[in-house]
C-alpha cells in the first residue's frame, strides 16, 4: 500500500503506477529504494555516468534492487545519463553518447525497467531554431536507429519533453515508434498549453513527470501548481490510462515528496473498481 505520513492509502485508488525518484533521501540508490518500496509502485533510477563520476549500480546493488522489487511488487523506470548529445554534429561525440546510454541500459537490464527516459538535448541555445535543425534531427535519428539495432525496444525509449516545443522531434518519435515522457513542469515553464500536449501526446505517453515549477526553481512539490490545472491533469490521467503508465513525482527531497503525496490525497477522487 502507498501510505503518506498521515496513513492514507493512495495505491489501490490509482489507475496508474505512482512513482518518485531514487534521490528522495540524501543517500545512495539502494537505501532510497528500500525506503520507498512500501510507498510507491515505481522508482525512477536517476543514473549518470561521466569520466569523473558514476552512480551506475554494481552487481550486488542490482541483485538487491531486484529482490526489493520482487518482495514489494515494485517496478523501475530508468533515467538515462544527462550528459549526452545524441544529436551532436560531431560524430565521435554522438557515438560516445549512444555508447553511454547503451551501457546503462545493459547494466539495469536484470531489473526489467518499464521505461528508459532519454533527453534529446538541443545542444547550444538556439540550435533547433537554426538552419542546422534538420541536421540535428538527422543525427538524432541515427542515434535512435543504433539503439534499435542494439536490441532496445523502441516503446521502452521515452523521449522527454524539454525546453523546446515538442513538435520539433515528434515526427522522429512517431516514425520510430518511440514513447514519450511528458514532463508537466517543463511544459508549463515553456509556456505551452498543457491540455494541448495531453490531447496530442497522452496516448503515446508511457511516463509522466509531475512536479512543481516556478520562476525561482524547478522540481518542487506539486502544491505550487495551479489547482484547476492539476485537477484537469489528474482527471485525464485517471480516465485515459493505459497499462503500466507511470506517474513519477519527480522531486529530490523527502519534504517535497511528502507534500506532493498530501496534495494527491486531497485531489484524487477516482476510485479503482473492485
Amino acid at each position: 500500500m502507498v501510505m503518506n505520513r498521515r496513513g492514507t492509502s493512495l495505491r489501490d485508488r490509482l489507475p496508474f503506477r505512482l512513482g518518485t525518484t531514487s534521490y528522495v533521501l540524501p543517500a545512495e540508490i539502494v537505501p532510497n529504494v528500500e525506503f520507498l518500496a512500501s510507498r510507491v509502485d515505481d522508482v525512477e533510477l536517476v543514473l549518470f555516468e561521466s569520466d569523473e563520476v558514476s552512480d551506475l549500480p554494481g552487481e550486488q546493488a542490482i541483485r538487491t534492487l531486484k529482490q526489493v522489487a520482487a518482495t514489494n511488487g515494485l517496478t523501475y523506470t530508468v533515467h538515462l545519463p544527462l550528459d549526452i548529445q545524441l544529436g551532436a554534429s560531431d560524430e565521435a561525440e554522438r557515438r560516445r553518447s549512444v555508447g553511454k546510454c547503451l551501457r546503462t541500459i545493459e547494466r539495469v537490464a536484470p531489473l526489467a525497467p518499464l521505461a528508459h527516459i532519454v533527453h534529446f538535448h538541443q545542444g547550444e541555445p538556439g540550435d533547433v531554431a537554426s538552419s542546422d535543425a534538420a541536421r540535428w534531427r538527422a543525427n538524432l535519428a541515427a542515434s535512435v536507429s543504433e539503439f534499435i539495432d542494439a536490441g532496445v525496444d523502441p516503446k521502452s525509449l521515452c523521449v522527454e519533453t524539454l525546453d523546446y516545443a515538442f513538435e520539433l522531434v515528434e515526427g522522429l518519435v512517431f516514425e520510430h515508434g518511440l514513447s514519450i515522457c511528458l514532463d508537466v513542469g517543463h511544459v508549463l515553464m515553456l509556456g505551452q498549453p498543457l491540455e494541448s500536449y495531453l490531447d496530442r501526446y497522452l496516448g503515446r505517453t508511457r511516463v509522466v513527470h509531475l512536479h512543481g515549477a516556478t520562476k525561482s526553481g524547478d522540481h518542487r512539490d506539486i502544491s505550487v501548481m495551479e489547482t484547476g490545472q492539476l485537477r484537469m491533469l489528474l482527471s485525464r490521467l485517471c480516465s485515459e490510462t493505459t497499462p503500466e503508465r507511470v506517474v513519477t513525482l519527480e522531486v529530490f527531497n523527502q519534504r517535497d515528496f511528502e507534500t506532493s503525496l498530501g496534495v494527491l490525497e486531497k485531489l484524487v477522487t477516482w476510485e479503482k473498481p473492485h
